[in-house]
């Protein structure tokens, strides 16, 4: 056995692996007091970025679910007012069907009808003007895409969230065909011998038909009088026009534009409407609008045209031209879009929006042609009968508008806010899981680990005092 003094290499050894021994207890205490297996970028430096992505992650998902919590509470609120202003509107109906029965209503009644009506449009539009969350007006029109024409015969109608906001100059507007509406022309003039002969005529539309008989003595005009009286009492959608009365001829047009509007016509006598007699003749239907916004296609209904689904900056816009003939340039359209936005996921790009359409009475039930000349739920006046059978239509467009917008809500809220809520809870859930097995500490097993690495050290101790004991060996050779 070789005896060396100046260097105990069994000390050194032992010394070693009781460093080795004391560092390993150390980071075993250091796993168990925190939980975590990382605790350093030392300790797993792949693993760290992974982990530090993950919670980077996990709080923006977090973060994703309160957010769309707290949409859900913001649309609930304007649906909530909504259904109030539905309300109204139903009572409003009501008050336009009970002024039209002439037959029975005074004056005074037809008053109170249209005071109760007046008193309505001013909660629609307190409301409006009042709903909000937060500081945020909901209802007032603020919160959507607003748009301003300029041209003549040109209307801004609606935008939706997917309008872009245009330049300062606007979207340009052209007019490859204007609107039209379907009509009959009689070829034989309405004369007194066939009135006298009692002339029978059939007006139908949209599934209402008025069946008129000329009387013997009656003169022409106060035949086509009558026959407008009765076209307008049974609330057909045609119009007899003046020209009529000129030469006898009759002339019947649709009240709305487009291609989906049309009615049927028949007379006894060839000629007056039909060209034989008691033949049913179909009136050719109008055409739609067509043309170009901001040089993308657009799509024509009836007087309207609206951005197709697409379109890189006019999807979703909609504006009426009411001119008469085709135009190059026919206007502009300026657009704002100031849709609710609502952050629903951990990255960017993740969002949806929503446009809250003013709910103003003047901005509910626009665009119903009527003869009273009504543009909108404000300009209403019950105390005619034509004014409150064209209420009527106006008030179910405004239903309409109102119902629209709580259904797109709702559509919002449950199928994609709540829905959102739910897919990310789950992936919260998951992505915890995940981290949680890269970062976190096995208790079990660094407990283990530490019960062993203390055993170890107890041991290193022992044989390095034992390796020290040996270099005293050497003196008892030196006593001998």
């Amino acid at each position: 056995m070789t005896l060396r003094v100046n260097t105990n290499v069994a000390a050194l050894n032992a010394h070693r692996n009781v460093q080795k021994v004391n560092a390993d207890s150390v980071k075993n205490l250091e796993r168990l007091s925190s939980g975590m297996r990382i605790n350093t970028a030392a300790d797993g430096p792949a693993n760290l970025v992974v982990s530090e992505i993950m919670r980077s992650q996990i709080s923006g998902l977090k973060q994703a679910v309160e957010n769309s919590e707290n949409g859900v509470s913001m649309v609930q609120t304007a649906e909530g007012a909504l259904s109030e202003v539905n309300r109204l509107l139903t009572n409003m109906r009501q008050l336009a069907v009970h002024a039209s029965n002439v037959g029975v209503n005074d004056e005074r009644m037809v008053a109170a009808d249209q005071s109760e009506f007046a008193n309505s449009v001013k909660s629609i539009n307190r409301i409006a003007t009042n709903t909000q969350f937060g500081d945020k007006q909901l209802l007032d029109g603020s919160r959507g895409a607003n748009g301003v024409a300029n041209g003549a015969g040109l209307q801004f109608v609606a935008a939706s969230p997917n309008t872009k906001t245009s330049p300062t100059k606007g979207y340009e507007v052209e007019i490859t065909q204007a609107a039209t509406r379907a009509q009959m022309e009689g070829g034989t003039a309405l004369d007194q011998d066939i009135i006298d002969a009692g002339e029978s005529l059939t007006v139908t539309e949209n599934g209402r038909t008025i069946q008129f008989s000329t009387k013997e003595g009656d003169t022409v005009e106060s035949t086509i009088n009558e026959l407008k009286r009765q076209i307008r009492d049974a609330n057909l959608k045609v119009e007899v026009l003046d020209e009529s009365f000129d030469d006898g001829v009759l002339r019947l047009r649709h009240i709305d534009h487009g291609s989906k509007n049309t009615f049927s016509v028949s007379s006894s006598t060839p000629g007056v409407l039909s060209t034989r007699a008691n033949v049913t003749d179909q009136a050719a239907p109008g055409l739609d609008v067509s043309g170009t916004i901001n040089g993308e296609e657009a799509i024509g209904d009836g007087q309207i045209l609206a951005g197709r689904s697409g379109n890189q900056n006019t999807e979703g816009l909609q504006v009426r031209y009411t001119g008469e003939d085709a135009s190059e340039e026919a206007g502009t359209v300026t657009v704002l879009q100031n849709s609710l936005i609502f952050q629903t996921g951990s990255n960017a790009g993740q969002t949806v929006s929503v446009s809250l359409r003013d709910m103003k009475a003047s901005s509910l039930g626009t665009g119903v042609a009527n003869k009273s000349e009504f543009l909108s739920l404000e300009d209403i006046d019950l105390q005619n009968f034509q004014g409150a059978q064209d209420a009527i239509q106006i008030i179910d467009k405004a239903i309409n508008d109102t119902t629209s917008t709580r259904g797109e809500l709702g559509a919002l809220q449950k199928n994609t806010l709540e829905s959102n809520i739910s897919t990310l809870r789950i992936a919260v859930e998951n992505m915890v899981a995940s981290e949680s097995v890269i970062r976190d500490a096995d208790m079990a097993s660094e407990m283990a680990a530490f019960t062993r690495n203390q055993i170890l050290q107890q041991s290193s101790m022992s044989v390095l005092a034992h390796a020290n004991q040996n270099a005293r060996n050497v003196i008892s050779l030196l006593t001998a």
